[in-house]
């Protein structure tokens, strides 16, 4: 009881404490929440020279637009640019690097993990030098064949480039998660009848679930802001949202499009902080799966 009592903070350092914690809130929220404000503003009051409080009462916003707040922004990213196009593509690219980065990961993490051979090693060495390997020399291997066989700018170019990118990743993160699984569950389930891969699938990947569900997030945030290799290998019709973003930013000189960069940033990092938020008790139960052995 003692001890209980003298790991507790008095009440001027719980106070400190949680002090802290909201100023670091704030500075942190700051950003995104400044840019979700003046999303709903005019270029005139956002980006005022004159005077910052523009931002806040929407001076000229109220003269051009009639009122405090508009939505141009947003209507001339996502219908005059039409930004959902690149939100569709970036969609198909996502669910596809994942899958693929998923699937052939859980596979070889797992052998990986199971293996008493000395290749397994350096099996997983060859993918971590690989993964320390700049994008854009991975990029510029792939265009003479891409363009040789006419795959350039297409999505499935930078699929591939992508999955080839992540999946020394995954095969990293999920052989870890599988070593922290005692083989006793293989075992006991193949004494019960079950062939390796029903072990597999019925016994050990439900219980590290929260590991695939933690990797498959990282694999998903890899493609989702990538631009190297979509800025790279991708046609402009087929752009995805980060270099559609950056080509808004490229024509600042047409009246609006800097707008249209500020409303698709933030379409594009809310579905983040909501897939991130919905997952956060996964995320953590996979993290500290990962982090302790057992």
């Amino acid at each position: 009881m003692a001890a209980a009592a003298s790991t507790r903070m008095s009440p001027p350092a719980r106070t400190a404490l949680w002090g802290f914690v909201l100023l670091w809130f704030v500075i942190a929220a700051f950003p995104f929440a400044w840019t979700v404000w003046g999303s709903f503003k005019v270029e005139g009051d956002f980006f005022s020279k004159a005077d910052w409080t523009f931002a806040l009462t929407g001076t000229l916003t109220q003269i051009e637009t009639g009122g405090a707040f508009t939505g141009d922004g947003y209507y001339g990213a996502w219908v005059q640019e039409e930004f959902w196009k690149a939100t569709l593509n970036t969609a198909i690219m996502v669910v596809c690097v994942v899958a693929i980065s998923l699937t052939f990961g859980t596979l070889g993490g797992y052998a990986l993990s199971r293996s008493t051979y000395r290749y397994a090693f350096w099996l997983l060495i060859a993918a971590l030098l690989f993964r320390a390997m700049p994008p854009i020399a991975l990029i510029s291997g792939y265009l003479l064949p891409f363009y040789q066989w006419n795959l350039w700018g297409h999505l499935p170019t930078a699929i591939i480039v992508l999955v080839a990118i992540n999946q020394p990743f995954t095969l990293w993160m999920l052989t870890s998660f599988f070593r922290n699984i005692p083989k006793d569950l293989d075992e006991s389930a193949m004494v019960d009848g079950c062939t390796r891969f029903q072990a597999f699938r019925h016994v050990i990947i439900p219980v590290m679930w929260p590991g695939v569900i933690t990797t498959g997030l990282f694999s998903l945030l890899l493609a989702y802001n990538d631009f190297a290799v979509t800025a790279m290998l991708l046609s402009k019709e087929n752009q995805t949202m980060v270099p559609k973003i950056a080509s808004f930013l490229g024509t600042t000189q047409t009246k609006g499009n800097i707008m249209f960069a500020v409303a698709a940033v933030v379409s594009t990092t809310a579905p983040i902080f909501l897939l991130v938020m919905f997952f956060q008790r996964q995320i953590v139960s996979g993290l500290t799966a990962g982090a302790v052995k057992g």
